[in-house]
Formats: structure tokens, sequence, C-alpha cells
């Protein structure tokens, strides 16, 4: 489970440098369809589904590939944690 949430906060932290460098707002993103306070929760490590995802990809125009490569590497000694 560490690993887990490891990745989803990793990744969060991809999602809120995406939006920040396309210039949004957690508000901007009720245009969206996100509200401000699950946008906070995924920028913050909330478990997201592949759906949401790709959805983000879409909205940022970033391939999916980008925003997780390296997730699943341990930080300390870049093996990867999943198998």
């Amino acid at each position: 489970m560490r690993d887990e949430s490891q990745f989803f906060k990793g990744l969060g932290a991809r999602i809120k440098r995406l939006r920040e460098e396309a210039g949004e707002s957690q508000e901007d993103m009720l245009t969206h369809g996100y509200s401000v306070r699950y946008w906070q929760k995924v920028e913050a490590g909330k478990p997201i589904t592949l759906r949401t995802l790709l959805r983000i990809c879409r909205i940022f125009s970033t391939p999916m590939c980008d925003v997780v490569r390296g997730l699943d590497r341990n930080p300390k000694t870049g093996s990867r944690r999943y198998r």
C-alpha cells in the first residue's frame, strides 16, 4: 500500500505542475467539470481512475505515458517498485 500511496502522491504533484504550467487555477478546473475540492484532493495524491487520468491528460494535451513515466521507481534506488 505504501508504494501505491507514493505513486498517487507523485501523480498528484505532476498533475499540479501541468495545471500551473497551463496557467490554470484550481478554480479554472470547474470549467472542465471538476470541483475545486476534488481537484485539491487529486493534487494531494487521492487515487484516481484511469478514466479520470485520461481526461486530465486530454485537458492538458499531454500523453499519459509522459505523466506516469517513472512513478513506479523507488526515488532512492531507481529500481522499479512494481513487477
